[in-house]
């Protein structure tokens, strides 16, 4: 019997993880090792995948990856119900103090470093844990985001607050250091390479035993170390506790309480990280076996492999500047950048083969279950003896009732349609299009004091029409969808703060699969609604090269923000006010629509396969944090302005100059003998058969490649400030069409940089801008022939 033919409510133990590669080690890393205990808590909606919970958290995987493991002992499930009685608060006297746990007193790595030397730390924890909200606590606004170096990850460092010496590197959201993602290589390496001088390892309190099982492969790369118990807010609320000093014990790292929402015992945190830093204290035990001087215990044998690996490969390690507890643990797993960083030669490799047949043979399992289930069997020990187990958490409760609407089977789809309409309507209906109604009314006040300024100053008449007719009417117009734009991301951020994003993932998987993508990809996707660029970067988190790369392909389709002053322009000046927000859900809708058709061909061409293996974990939903919201909105907003006193300012500037001037440098008599004029009709003939043939629409296509919010700015100054002369140029037929185009043509010149970026160069780059431009033409060809056939246009 296998996983996959469990009823909902039915307990089973695992007998046999069966499969191979990635996807089989990423299922023992996540604690599926023979005799852990599971149940099957529910089903998607469309009956695939589902979700299982072990070791006290809920992870999903497909029915197809649940099929290949083997269980038994099935029956009703008789996990006892978490308690709910609430345990005293019990004080941790003495916590992180080190005389309190003098075993990571013992080993030093040299000499302490001075003070005031530079210190470099890495932060690194599971996906939810709270990272990313620690990093912000502690580093506050001094961040800086870039990229590793030679990979498509996105690398933040930041320095320390009231330590200016100190700067701490977030790493990837991972759950182990196996070679399998970019994530996991980078973190690997990151430290291997650039030797920090202290690791922070965050770990969920309330989910410790999954999240540990990172811990212990940091250990073992024998860097000083500090471990900080988030969310200890919520374990303590629930009537749990963890005895913090005895931990430290047992570990031989600091541990540290904190709750980074709540910024509580972050300075604390701090002190302790510069401290094992400084003294360069590494951690006292990097030996996880459990099997003590029992000799019938069948884990001695991987104690043994372990340390007779060691001693064959010691001297092989300390060339490759690898730790050797951590290279010979890599080693027996099958890891083969470790082995070929080694350099073994055949005779060793023989040894080491024997070596891990005659464990093999002892425990009854393969290499890579032997070593999951050693550090789960020494976890589930460390947590016997120093955590008091919570109630159910009343974050968990409010999830499970939550769900049952959100995830359930005849709920999920009209929740997400009726979530989705409800933040489009709102940015769009009422809240944005008001506060862009604002602040327009703010810029023509300002253009206007501006603009008396000058006449009064008697300034040059051509520098007055710069100022006015190419800056503030070109720069104007776009700024006044800002606040629109700002809104849309706002909503995009409390959903994926809270956890949904996660649950749509999961309800969306089946159909995503039909057309050659995992649910994975539909969170990038939905980004893609806000801005093409962190979409395009979000694809990032796909360990599946395939399934990132089609995910790229298909997000320009996903309308972004920066489309919205077109799609604002257009419907405000031919679509009646009741008529504007359903005409934008249109387009919208018919950009999936679109992106769908295209999916289909490149599944049965360029793509073919299956979509990478759908194994995560549901986190509890959790009420966002302010400031992390606050500050995405920030960073999106001074992007949004940048460009607009950028690029957009410069593109701006460009077209007035070409309007404003003829061939000969000398003010054009009229827009048509301007050099605007001259480079717009020669590629007008492209575009008359579409139903707009004027230069001026050309034009305005042409600076939308440099961004999309120049397609406003262009046509605004091309028609002298008159948005109202819009339907000189276009019929409302004629106009859907354009914004049917203006849908599906290429991004802006950050997407396709981002798509150069993640793709490794400009032929994909410029294939992307070429298949876009064709798809759009031909789409709106046939949008107009049906429009002609009706009598529409």
């Amino acid at each position: 019997m296998t996983l996959g033919d469990l009823h909902i409510g039915q307990d089973a133990i695992i007998r046999v993880v069966g499969g191979e590669g990635e996807l089989r080690h990423h299922l023992l890393d996540m604690g599926l090792t023979p005799g852990t205990e599971v149940t099957l808590r529910k089903t998607a909606p469309m009956g695939d995948p589902i979700e299982v919970e072990l070791r006290g958290y809920e992870l999903t995987l497909r029915l197809a990856d649940a099929q290949k493991i083997e269980i038994d002992s099935v029956h009703a499930t008789d996990r006892a119900a978490p308690s709910e009685e609430r345990h005293k608060v019990v004080a941790h006297p003495g916590v992180g103090e080190l005389d309190k746990a003098a075993s990571y007193h013992e080993r030093k790595a040299g000499a302490p470093i001075a003070a005031g030397a530079p210190l470099t730390f890495a932060l690194a924890g599971n996906q939810n844990c709270g990272k990313t909200t620690l990093f912000n606590q502690l580093t506050g606004s001094n961040q800086h985001v870039g990229n590793f170096p030679g990979v498509t990850v996105d690398r933040k460092d930041g320095v320390i607050r009231n330590h200016k010496e100190a700067t701490v590197t977030d790493l990837p959201g991972i759950y182990s250091l196996s070679p399998y993602s970019n994530e996991e290589i980078v973190t690997r390496d990151f430290i291997l390479s650039e030797h920090p001088s202290g690791i922070i390892n965050i770990v969920d309190a309330s989910n410790i035993e999954r999240n540990l099982y990172l811990t212990m492969q940091l250990m073992e790369l024998d860097t000083p170390m500090v471990l900080a118990l988030n969310m200890m807010d919520e374990v303590r609320a629930n009537g749990g506790t963890i005895m913090v000093n005895q931990l430290e014990e047992m570990l031989g790292i600091p541990v540290v309480p904190i709750s980074a929402a709540k910024n509580e015992g972050i300075d604390e945190l701090i002190e302790h990280a510069i401290h094992v830093a400084r003294y360069r204290e590494l951690p006292g035990r990097i030996d996880f076996c459990t099997a003590g001087s029992d000799p019938a215990d069948p884990r001695g044998a991987v104690h043994r492999c372990i340390h007779s690996v060691g001693h064959l490969i010691e001297d092989h390690a300390a060339a490759a500047g690898l730790p050797l507890r951590f290279a010979a643990t890599k080693l027996v797993e099958g890891d083969t950048l470790i082995e070929k960083a080694l350099q073994l030669n055949p005779n060793e490799t023989d040894i080491l083969g024997h070596a891990i047949a005659e464990m093999e043979t002892v425990t009854g399992l393969d290499r890579e279950a032997a070593l999951a289930d050693m550090r789960f069997t020494f976890i589930e020990k460390l947590c016997s003896a120093t955590v008091v187990k919570p109630g159910e958490s009343l974050e968990h409760k409010r999830s499970v009732a939550i769900d049952k609407i959100l995830t359930g089977k005849y709920t999920a789809l009209p929740c997400f349609a009726g979530i989705m309409a409800l933040v489009f309507w709102l940015t769009f209906g009422v809240v944005g299009s008001t506060l862009s109604d604002w602040m327009t009314l703010g810029i023509d006040w300002f253009t206007g004091v501006v603009d008396r300024a000058l006449t009064a100053y008697q300034i040059n008449p051509v520098v007055h029409s710069l100022v006015i007719d190419g800056i503030f009417a070109g720069v104007g117009s776009v700024l006044s969808f800002l606040p629109t734009i700002v809104i849309l991301f706002f909503f995009l951020s409390i959903l994926e703060d809270t956890g949904y994003m996660a649950r749509v993932a999961f309800v969306m998987d089946k159909l995503l699969r039909r057309i050659g993508l995992s649910g994975r990809s539909f969170v990038p996707m939905l980004v893609g609604f806000g801005c093409s660029v962190p979409a395009i970067m979000a694809t990032r988190t796909l360990s599946s090269e395939r399934d990132r790369r089609m995910t790229i392909l298909l997000t320009p389709f996903m309308s972004c923000s920066a489309k919205l002053p077109i799609y604002a322009l257009f419907t405000a000046a031919f679509f009646p006010r009741v008529w504007r927000a359903p005409v934008m859900i249109f387009l919208y809708l018919f950009g999936i629509l679109c992106g769908i058709l295209y999916s289909l061909i490149l599944k049965q061409t360029c793509f073919r396969g299956e979509p990478v293996p759908f194994v995560m974990e549901l986190p509890n939903y959790r009420l966002p944090s302010p400031k992390s919201v606050g500050q995405l909105i920030w960073e999106k907003a001074r992007d949004f302005i940048q460009r607009a006193f950028t690029i957009i300012f410069v593109a701006t500037v460009v077209i007035w100059f070409l309007q404003t001037f003829d061939t000969r440098l000398n003010v054009a008599a009229t827009p048509d003998s301007s050099l605007l004029a001259l480079v717009g009709s020669l590629i007008t003939p492209i575009f008359k058969p579409l139903g707009f043939g004027d230069w001026r629409i050309s034009t305005a296509l042409i600076t939308g490649f440099t961004a999309k919010e120049s397609v406003v700015s262009t046509l605004t100054v091309l028609l002298g400030g008159d948005t109202g002369a819009l339907n000189t140029l276009f019929t409302p037929f004629t106009a859907l069409v354009f914004l049917i185009f203006t849908l599906l043509y290429t991004p802006c010149v950050a997407a396709i940089a981002a798509v150069k970026r993640e793709l490794g160069g400009g032929r994909a780059a410029l294939g992307v801008v070429l298949m876009q431009c064709g798809i759009a033409w031909v789409v709106a060809l046939a949008v107009h022939c049906v429009g002609v056939l009706l009598g529409l246009a």
